[in-house]
């Protein structure tokens, strides 16, 4: 690791060890198209804003012959170099799941043999994905909430509203429209117009609003995955799922998949059995893979295997209308 401050940027220079893929492991915090915090410029660097202990920051990244190049910008800038190989997975245990998966292959079970051949294809596929851990819960709770049953662009729009309004521009020679996500004292404070006008429902914005009110005691289980679990799922409005979202991003749990998702369980049951289940097949599906059940769903989701489309689907609503 090698860190240098040049004016007001900082920059870190760190070699993992195995080649990975930047864009794959930073994408589960890109939060739909144009969304203020995240941006992928034409020459392959990743952009993210945070809101780190020591203040707003923004994070460049790019990979070149097996190092990666972190440049910082903000009063938080040294935090994020300094958590950068966290995020990009430097503690993720790459090695134990592909025990796992060639322990499975060989066990006597066809049916686990045979999903845990089918996953280590995936596997190799994106060998490059990392689960990486971002140490701030609530930037990771904010949007979750507004994810909560309803449509990506309904969620995203809402997001994109709520940055923009009140988020802080990001520090530094960031993409024009990024922004840094507001802290919670503000969250606390947006008026009931401007959630509407946003077309979150009182429902999640209740949510928000409280978790914001908690948020200090939620930032310090970024060691504890489960810890996180039960704190998050005490707050009125967090479920399995919103927990799962959150610990998957913030905490980098390999082992949280995201119970109760609209398509989820359609999606692995048909990737692993060639038949549609739901959140109990799904769960039975994965249980073999205990410990890296996330890190199964997401090589499913990555491999583009879905089942026929049939059916109704979800549409989006417009809140900003009722």
């Amino acid at each position: 690791m090698r860190t240098a401050s040049t004016g007001r940027r900082s920059e870190r220079r760190w070699r993992p060890s195995a080649p990975f893929d930047v864009a794959l492991t930073l994408s589960p915090h890109r939060h739909g198209g144009g969304d203020p915090a995240w941006r992928r410029t034409p020459d392959g660097a990743i952009w993210r804003t945070s809101r780190t202990p020591e203040g707003s920051g923004t994070l460049r990244v790019t990979a070149s012959h097996g190092e990666v190049l972190g440049q910082a910008w903000g009063p938080g800038a040294e935090w994020l170099l300094e958590t950068l190989p966290s995020l990009l997975g430097a503690d993720d245990d790459v090695a134990g799941f592909a025990a796992m998966l060639a322990r499975l292959t060989r066990s006597g079970d066809i049916r686990q043999a045979r999903a845990a051949a089918f996953v280590a294809g995936l596997a190799d596929r994106a060998a490059g994905l990392r689960i990486g851990r971002s140490l701030r819960v609530f930037e990771a709770l904010a949007p979750a909430v507004l994810e909560q049953k309803v449509v990506g662009r309904e969620a995203w729009r809402a997001w994109r509203f709520l940055m923009r309004r009140y988020g802080e521009p990001a520090p530094g020679p960031a993409p024009e429209g990024m922004y840094v996500i507001p802290p919670p004292e503000v969250w606390r404070a947006i008026p009931s117009w401007d959630w509407h006008r946003a077309g979150a429902e009182a429902v999640r914005a209740r949510t928000i609003v409280n978790a914001a009110r908690h948020a200090e005691k939620l930032e310090r289980t970024t060691e504890a995955s489960a810890e996180a679990d039960r704190l998050l799922r005490a707050l009125p409005g967090i479920g399995v799922w919103t927990s799962a979202e959150v610990r998957q991003r913030a905490h980098g749990d390999p082992d949280a998949p995201s119970v109760g998702d609209f398509h989820l369980p359609g999606i692995v049951g048909y990737a692993l059995t060639g038949r549609k289940t739901d959140d109990d097949g799904m769960l039975d599906l994965l249980e073999p893979f205990r410990g890296h059940r996330h890190r199964v769903v997401r090589l499913i989701e990555l491999s583009g295997v879905r089942p026929p489309a049939r059916g109704p689907r979800m549409a989006p609503r417009d809140y900003r209308s009722f």
